[in-house]
Formats: C-alpha cells, sequence, structure tokens
C-alpha cells in the first residue's frame, strides 16, 4: 500500500503540473508509472490516467477562464470533432501495440519543450486575429479531428498535439493556448476514460484510480494559478523546460519497461 501511496503521489504531481501549466494530458507521466512500478495492464493504466484528467482539466480550466485566457467559441467548435474522433481512437487503441501508446508521447513532449525554449510565444499571430469565421471553423474541425485520434489512441499525445496544434496552426498566445487546451481536455478526457473503461473490462484497483485523481487534481490546481500570474516569458521558459524534464522521465521510465 505505501508503495501505491508513492507511485501515485510522485504520478499525480508530475500529471498536475503538465496539467495546469501545458494542457498536457496526465496520461503522460501515470501511465508508464502505473505500468512500470505497480504493474497495472497498460490499456487501464492509460484510462486511469484519462479519469484523473478529468478533474484536473476542469478546474484548470476554471483558473484561466477567471483570467481571461480561455476562447470558448472557437474551442467548442474544436470539442465536438475532438469528442467523435476520440471515441474512434479510443477504439483503434485497443488493437495497437502498447509501444505506439507511449512513444508518440516521448516524441510530442520532446518536441514541445524545444519549442517553448527556443521559439517562445509571447503573443497571438497576425494570422489569428484577422481570419474568417469560415476559415476559423474549418481549421479546428480539422484540428480537432487529428487531435481527437491522437487523444483516444495515446492520450498523453492528445494534450500535446493540442497545445501545438492552438499554438503553431491556429497562433494563440501562450495562456489562451493552454486555457483553451485544457477546456477541451476536459470533455475529451471524460469521454477517453469511460471508452478504455468500457472497451476494457473496467478498474481492477479502485484505490490507484482515487489516489492518482486527487492528487493529479491538487497540482494542477496550485499549477494553473502560478501560470496564470507569470508573464509569457517566464511561462514559456517553465513549459519548455518542465515538457523537457518530463520527456526524459517518460524515456526513462519505459526503457525500464
Amino acid at each position: 500500500m505505501l508503495q501505491k501511496i508513492i507511485v501515485c503521489l510522485i504520478a499525480g504531481a508530475g500529471a498536475g503540473f503538465g496539467t495546469g501549466l501545458a494542457g498536457m494530458s496526465a496520461a503522460a507521466v501515470i501511465a508508464p508509472m502505473l505500468v512500470t512500478f505497480l504493474q497495472v495492464k497498460p490499456y487501464e493504466a492509460v484510462g486511469i490516467a484519462l479519469a484523473s484528467d478529468v478533474l484536473a482539466s476542469a478546474a484548470s480550466a476554471h483558473t484561466y477562464k477567471k483570467n481571461k485566457n480561455i476562447d470558448v467559441k472557437n474551442g467548442l467548435v474544436m470539442l465536438v470533432s475532438v469528442l467523435i474522433f476520440t471515441l474512434v481512437g479510443s477504439y483503434l487503441a485497443s488493437f495497437l501495440p502498447q509501444a505506439t501508446m507511449g512513444g508518440f508521447s516521448m516524441f510530442m513532449t520532446l518536441l514541445m519543450g524545444l519549442k517553448f525554449i527556443f521559439r517562445p510565444v509571447m503573443e497571438a499571430k497576425e494570422s489569428n486575429r484577422n481570419r474568417s469565421k469560415k476559415k476559423a471553423a474549418i481549421q479546428s474541425v480539422v484540428c480537432g479531428m487529428i487531435v481527437g485520434l491522437i487523444c483516444g489512441i495515446v492520450g498523453a499525445g492528445g494534450g500535446m498535439m493540442m497545445l501545438l496544434v492552438l499554438v503553431v496552426v491556429l497562433g494563440y498566445e501562450i495562456k489562451t493556448a493552454v486555457g483553451t487546451s485544457v477546456f477541451i481536455m476536459t470533455f475529451t478526457a471524460l469521454t477517453g476514460a469511460l471508452s478504455h473503461f468500457a472497451i476494457g473490462g473496467g478498474i481492477t484497483d479502485w484505490s490507484i484510480l482515487v489516489m492518482c485523481i486527487l492528487s493529479t487534481l491538487l497540482f494542477a490546481m496550485a499549477t494553473a494559478k502560478f501560470a496564470n500570474k507569470a508573464s509569457a516569458k517566464v511561462m514559456n521558459r517553465m513549459l519548455g523546460f518542465g515538457l523537457l524534464a518530463l520527456s526524459i522521465v517518460m524515456i526513462t521510465v519505459n526503457y525500464i519497461i
């Protein structure tokens, strides 16, 4: 039991940091740690991680909303597309090798860390301000399809892919990108978790689920509060080095596996 508590606390701390600061899915940290140290089945571990992400993302989104750092209107358009294809991706994940589910997540985390260090995002792109409503809707739907598939299949990669899309493709400034990402991830994580549990046969250890949910929620709330008070420069630095550290941890844990 002591081992469970320690693993879930550490996993939740890392996942909460990633969720509150980067809109990253909890599966990036929680899933590999549960598989490695508690011998949880990989598919179930992703389901637990996505379930842990629901309240953490919702609490983070609330904090970003209070600070006016969420684009709800365009986020809802992407959300519908993401939700549909998260279900499709979650179903496809049950047929894929588990190595596929972890490799993409590590690559995306490393890529985003380097991006925020060497190419920081200080303000919204001009293309974001001037694009038409029709173009914005089409971009959101197409991007949502891609993000939904990735979120359903690998869990962790979905959060990173969404942040990448919002910053690079749709041109959001950093805080609005993260806020919109956690807003969408609240619903995609819920959909992904329910479909994972339904397809995979449910939960085998409820204590792991509860501890992961609580620890992820607490750390996500604290991180989101800090992130909204930080300057864009500080947030880019924290995102960059934080994601690099997480990618190193993920690579190490997966090497152990």
